[in-house]
């Protein structure tokens, strides 16, 4: 199995009862995170499952999800109350 990789998974779930499935499934794998947006430490083969998994559960019409590969050799940008240093204070642990 390949080493975990950080990942963000972001959703905008317009019916609660799905958006509270997702959620659940998320905070299984996340590592920090708040309300739509998951941070995630994962080899690439898992991430894409759990892709599917969620995918397989949103209603494609009215729901969004975006999963994404972060870099860590790249600088992160946040406004406001967002902290940039969660992920790869725990990614840098595993490297």
């Amino acid at each position: 199995m390949k080493a975990p990789r950080p990942v963000v998974f972001a959703y905008d779930i317009s019916k609660n009862k799905t958006r509270k499935k997702v959620y659940k499934i998320l905070k299984e794998w996340r590592l920090d995170g708040q309300k739509s947006v998951h941070e995630c430490r994962l080899p690439t083969q898992s991430a894409e499952e759990l892709f599917i998994q969620i995918g397989s559960t949103i209603n494609k019409k009215t729901d969004s999800l975006i999963m994404t590969w972060i870099d860590p050799h790249r600088k992160v940008l946040a406004r406001g109350l967002g902290k940039t240093d969660s992920m790869f204070q725990k990614a840098l642990v595993y490297n």
